[in-house]
């Protein structure tokens, strides 16, 4: 039986949805591997869950005016769903707020509190007395003391990058209350990481050299070089998973040690409904344990991680922890708070089937082992010149070609043929690449399989010598359609969409991956196929001007002083503005309009005449106090019939933080027909 793959990717926050940068940088990898893995015959468990503690849920519920609770159920609906349309094909995707998840992290701590790993340590934290709370280090803000950012938090300056502790910031305040915090006693449950500097050397820096990712096993490495201190692993916080000791009342498990077990948990939920035994996963030298990670997550489960699971007992360590770089976005940083992103559950609706175009340019994008971008323009040419003009041309060709000319039955040709060694190769390439994580790698083997494909049909011309040489031109389209079914097979992992519908199209049935890379003739003369249809579409300008359009709009909206403010609109020219007639004027008369709240009638005199103005204010004001104000008013705006009086003007207001109006007046008293511009 081939070994057990126990494959996890990052939990993603549940304070809102996913992007492209979570799909680039650790899901859809993590689904290729785990695609690859199940052809290869291994018993895969791939294992995912919303993180549903933790200080990002409770600023987010304190944002929206409602329970964390609240938020956790309504993003863990949407991160759920979006993984499904995007064929991430979790065997199990749970959620940390789970009584099952629960039991199990408290559990895990009390194991370790028994035996002893944990140290008891009281400390000085900053306590909003306001709030009446210890404040987690998200819920600190200050000047950053390497840049001067004054929305430092208290543990990274997110302008700079750096990681901070509260006490380095400078005038730190409460994000609470606004308050400045105090220093207040309080006891917490601390892990002595140095104690496992030992144990966390001689099995990675010794042991993984060679086999891990030269940016995971750099940063492991400074790490443990710079020393390491105990951690605590509670919080002062009411949202989390309770710490089961009887001292421990307003306390829970620090996120960091509540969220990592959740693989585990999620595990065993699996493993329940699959009559499986979790226990062979994460406690049996016969499995494999995989992390698909963020670099931002590297310390947590090369050295926190690890360092719980043997200070526990019996778990195993991870094989690898293939740690993703970060991904940008029109080369600027991609940010949940700017909304400087492409959101998958929004991708899904505005590009109705084409979740393997996302797939694959993400992929081919993938920020293996330094930061990349993804542009919309590159989209495009990815899906267009890539997806369209090469993978879907030629197996467009074939199939037309097999139905015009064989009624759809695969023709008679030469089965030991030179050029179907192209599939087989292709197929040991892209095994080679993903064992060793290389992504990218292994899509071009995949590319180049088509454009092989492609550049055969073109040389051997099967529309023209169908007519002098049939046997030949057989040949060819027999040929063709090994390439063709071959791509079906091997696309899978990548474009699963895609490879379900050539495999129906093809009338044949998904193979191991051993099959494809040892056979000779994936689809045997005689064979009928069924009807064609295109798998990917052009995608038009239109449709990508659309979406920088959507981002220039968030570029505007960041930029705004006043995000209550309303876009600007439509630009004029000078020559447009010389055309208004402000003046001032002063109100004479008012009264209410009949039947409309909203209305008054005002006498205005303009200074070049006394006129009739129909004005929206009467929620705001009483005809009394506007008798004698001093206004502006549009002089030269058409005249137009509210009510069945002729208004003829109109005066200049604005809206109040309550949103009652206010008039646009002069500085002082003036004479009315005063032209303003």
């Amino acid at each position: 039986m081939q070994k057990r793959k126990m494959i996890t990717a990052a939990l993603p926050y549940a304070n809102g949805p996913v992007h492209i940068g979570h799909l680039a940088g650790v899901y859809i990898p993590a689904d290729v591997y785990a695609r690859f893995q199940r052809r290869l015959g291994s018993d895969v468990a791939f294992i995912c869950g919303s993180d549903e503690h933790g200080i990002p849920i409770t600023i987010r519920a304190k944002k929206e005016g409602v329970t964390p609770q609240d938020i956790v159920d309504k993003y863990h609906a949407i991160i759920k769903k979006s993984f499904e349309d995007l064929g991430i094909s979790f065997d199990e995707y749970s959620r940390t707020s789970s009584d099952n998840h629960k039991k199990t992290s408290q559990d895990f701590f009390l194991k370790m509190y028994e035996n002893g790993k944990f140290t008891e340590e009281i400390s000085e934290q900053y306590y909003d007395e306001q709030a009446g709370e210890f404040l987690a280090d998200r819920y600190i803000v200050g000047t950053c003391p390497k840049c001067g950012n004054d929305g430092a938090y208290g543990d990274q300056c997110e302008k700079c990058g750096s990681t901070l502790s509260p006490s380095e910031l400078i005038n730190p305040k409460s994000a609470l209350s606004g308050n400045v915090p105090v220093l207040k006693e309080t006891k917490n449950w601390y892990l002595p990481l140095n104690e496992y500097e030992n144990f966390l050397n001689e099995w990675i820096l010794e042991g993984h050299k060679d086999d891990w990712k030269p940016n995971v096993y750099g940063q492991v490495k400074s790490w443990l070089n710079d020393g390491l201190k105990p951690r605590a692993m509670t919080r002062d916080l009411n949202w989390g998973v309770q710490v089961p000791l009887p001292d421990a009342e307003g306390k829970v498990l620090y996120v960091w040690f509540d969220a990592p077990i959740g693989y585990i948990s999620f595990t065993k939920e699996w493993a329940a409904k699959n009559g499986k035994n979790w226990e062979d996963y994460w406690q049996s030298e016969d499995s494999d344990l995989i992390h698909f990670i963020g670099k931002d997550n590297i310390v947590f489960h090369c050295i926190i991680f690890p360092a719980m699971m043997k200070a526990h007992g019996k778990y195993i360590m991870p094989t690898n922890v293939p740690a993703f770089e970060f991904l940008n976005l029109e080369n600027d940083k991609i940010s949940t708070s700017r909304n400087w992103a492409v959101w998958a559950h929004e991708y899904v609706e505005e590009f109705p089937g084409q979740q393997d175009v996302l797939r694959y340019a993400l992929l081919s994008s993938a920020p293996e082992t330094k930061d990349n971008n993804f542009t919309w323009k590159d989209f495009q040419t990815k899906n267009n010149s890539e997806l369209v003009g090469i993978f879907g041309n030629f197996i467009n060709r074939v199939a037309v070609l097999i139905h015009k000319y064989y009624d759809g039955v695969i023709p008679a040709g030469n089965e030991n043929a030179e050029e179907l060694s192209e599939i087989s190769k292709a197929a040991k390439e892209i095994n080679e690449y993903l064992s060793k994580y290389e992504f990218r790698n292994a899509l071009s083997a995949l590319m180049n399989l088509a454009r092989f494909g492609n550049q055969y049909l073109q040389t051997e011309e099967p529309w023209k010598t169908i007519k002098d040489n049939p046997e030949k031109a057989a040949n060819s389209l027999f040929v063709g359609a090994q390439i063709a079914v071959g791509l079906a097979q091997l696309c899978e992992p990548f474009m699963p969409f895609s490879s379900e519908k050539l495999l129906k199209m093809f009338n044949t049935e998904k193979i191991s991956w051993q099959e494809v890379e040892n056979a000779k003739v994936l689809v045997k003369t005689g064979h009928t196929i069924n009807e064609s249809s295109l798998l990917f579409s052009k995608i038009e300008d239109e449709t990508i001007d659309f979406q920088i359009q959507k981002l220039e709009n968030t570029k505007i909206s960041n930029a705004k002083t006043n995000p209550n403010a309303n876009p600007m609109k439509e630009e004029i020219t000078f020559d447009d503005f010389t055309k208004i007639d402000l003046r001032t004027a002063t109100i004479l008369e008012a009264e209410k309009v009949e039947k409309a709240d909203k209305l008054l009638k005002l006498k205005v005199d303009t200074g070049v005449d006394v006129r009739t103005v129909v004005s929206g204010i009467a929620e705001s004001f009483t005809p009394e106090e506007v008798v004698g104000k001093q206004v502006m008013i549009l002089l030269n705006l058409a005249p137009r019939k509210i009510r069945g009086i002729e208004s003829q003007g109109m005066l200049l207001l604005t809206t109040k933080p309550d949103g009652k109006l206010s008039f646009v007046t002069p500085d002082e008293t003036v004479e009315n027909g005063i032209e303003i511009g």
